[in-house]
């Protein structure tokens, strides 16, 4: 089974982050939410408070197949400054394994060099901060192992890109039929 994390940080936009650990946990894949906090609970831009099943310095990266970064602000800037994210996503995305961002979070793909000769989007206003990438301005761009997304109206279409990167239509189909959504 396919395991991936996603960093969350004091700040970030909860349903960009939530989404995705809900979708890809319906596609049958282990999530595993981990705090940069240095404590398991993180509060998000919209104060809502919740429990990470990690907290960053206990993780051992080896064994996730993907990493997601969501947004919001300051959540962003928190991941960008922190050294365990940068390093984690430099390693993965030299190891072709996923790593997904969205709203202002590609950023920090744009600031590591991650982007560079890549299709990328973001949420508006943040498209020069994608250094290096040919800007789109789709909901979601998937150009290889990296997957970025404009912000929480297409945190759905991202969450599914995600679970759709690691298996079949078929699965994913099931997953929007339960959800009830239209893509």
């Amino acid at each position: 089974m396919k395991k991936i994390g996603i960093f969350m940080a004091d700040g970030c936009e909860e349903i960009e982050g939530l989404t995705v650990v809900d979708i890809v946990r319906r596609a049958g894949f282990e999530i595993l939410t981990i705090s940069i906090m240095g404590k398991p609970e993180v509060t998000g831009s919209h104060n809502i408070t919740f429990q990470t099943d990690a907290v960053s310095s206990e993780v051992n990266y080896d064994e996730l197949d993907g990493i997601v970064l969501p947004g919001g602000m300051p959540g962003t800037l928190k991941l960008g400054e922190d050294e365990t994210v940068n390093q984690v996503i430099k390693k993965f995305a030299s190891e072709d394994k996923l790593v997904a961002a969205i709203c202002a979070a590609p950023s920090v793909l744009g600031a590591a060099g991650i982007l560079n000769e890549r299709k990328a989007t973001a949420h508006p206003g943040f498209e020069e901060k994608l250094t290096g990438a040919e800007v789109v301005y789709e909901n979601v761009a998937v150009d290889g192992n990296v997957i970025t997304s404009r912000g929480m109206g297409t945190a759905i279409d991202f969450a599914l890109a995600i679970a759709e990167y690691f298996t079949d239509e078929e699965t994913v189909a099931k997953v929007v039929q339960g959800l009830v959504y239209h893509r």
